[in-house]
């Protein structure tokens, strides 16, 4: 009678430790690997625990070392140095590099592991979704409208902006400004800014410039220099030598995106492989950082509205 209940010990032992097997795997699939399921069936990722999240923060401060790369928008370049530069005060053995070269570069070299973070001033499409990488929102942005100073046209509709960029009002008399021929600027095919502004005017690849800048800068430069001229750019880049239009009825701000008020809005978002989310320490300090207190209220300082 003794060894057949240590036998039948022993079989419930073994039966046991299977069912913990199987349970963690369909664990380690599920939500305790981070994923969730996201409206339409896309996957995204929740942020994994930061090692500071175990009160060794200041240790995680001393011992953190290396290098993070990051590469992409244009626009995101003035609130991303500024989280950097935030960044390696935190942490004064990690070099951080920001290289812009346009949304849709940034999200290529991530993919070919050049970089291990890409900026894009756009969502995924649906192509780099299948790329296997991990799509984090850190801001949403305005798309300002910005005319010459010296314009006197205080604001614009949507319907309006589609016919200057279709060709259709070529002077800004028709707008009830001056007798001054309308110089429509724009961003470089590749731009996520660019891709934004097209999809919210429906002319996706139809517009009609009369210069194509590979920078946000080279635009503000454009617009600020040009009599008539015209052109977009982040909420944040938008306050040097330009005037901003109110876009139907509606002044372009950190506030009225945050609202959901301000109609042409797109998000901020940074890339990383899948294998640098799980399992590089230095891309996931970076991220508990930029999506924490410190780096949520440098986005904000910026002029930008939270994710």
């Amino acid at each position: 009678m003794r060894q057949k209940g240590k036998k039948g010990f022993w079989e419930f032992l073994v039966l046991a430790g299977i069912c913990m097997f199987v349970a963690g795997l369909f664990i380690r699939d599920g939500k305790a690997s981070g994923d969730t399921l996201a409206e339409g069936g896309r996957k995204e990722r929740e942020l994994p625990g930061s090692p500071g999240d175990n009160g060794d923060s200041r240790d995680l401060a001393e011992a953190l070392a290396g290098t993070l790369e990051i590469a992409g928008s244009t626009s995101m370049e003035h609130v991303t140095w500024a989280l950097a530069e935030s960044f390696m005060e935190e942490y004064p053995q990690v070099t951080v590099t920001v290289e812009c070269i346009g949304s849709s570069a940034g999200i290529e070299a991530v993919a070919a592991e050049r970089v291990q973070i890409g900026n894009t001033s756009r969502a995924l499409k649906q192509g780099e979704q299948e790329l296997g990488l991990v799509e984090v929102p850190m801001a949403r942005d305005g798309i300002a409208v910005c005319v010459d100073p010296a314009n006197l046209v205080k604001g614009i509709t949507r319907e309006q902006l589609g016919d200057i960029y279709a060709g259709r009002i070529t002077n800004w008399q028709q707008l009830g400004g001056r007798d001054i021929p309308i110089v429509v600027i724009g961003r470089e095919a590749g731009s996520g800014t660019r891709s934004a502004f097209e999809a919210y005017l429906g002319l996706s690849g139809q517009c009609r410039y009369a210069n194509e800048l590979d920078s946000a800068g080279a635009v503000l430069a454009r617009i600020a220099s040009i009599p008539g001229a015209i052109g977009y750019l982040s909420m944040a880049e938008a306050d040097h030598g330009v005037r901003t239009l109110c876009l139907d009825g509606v002044e372009p701000c950190a506030g009225h995106v945050a609202e959901g008020r301000y109609p042409l809005a797109r998000p901020f978002v940074m890339v990383a492989g899948e294998e640098d989310w799980e399992q590089n320490v230095l891309v996931r300090t970076w991220f508990t950082y930029v999506l924490g207190t410190k780096g949520q209220e440098i986005i904000e300082e910026i002029g930008l509205a939270g994710p």
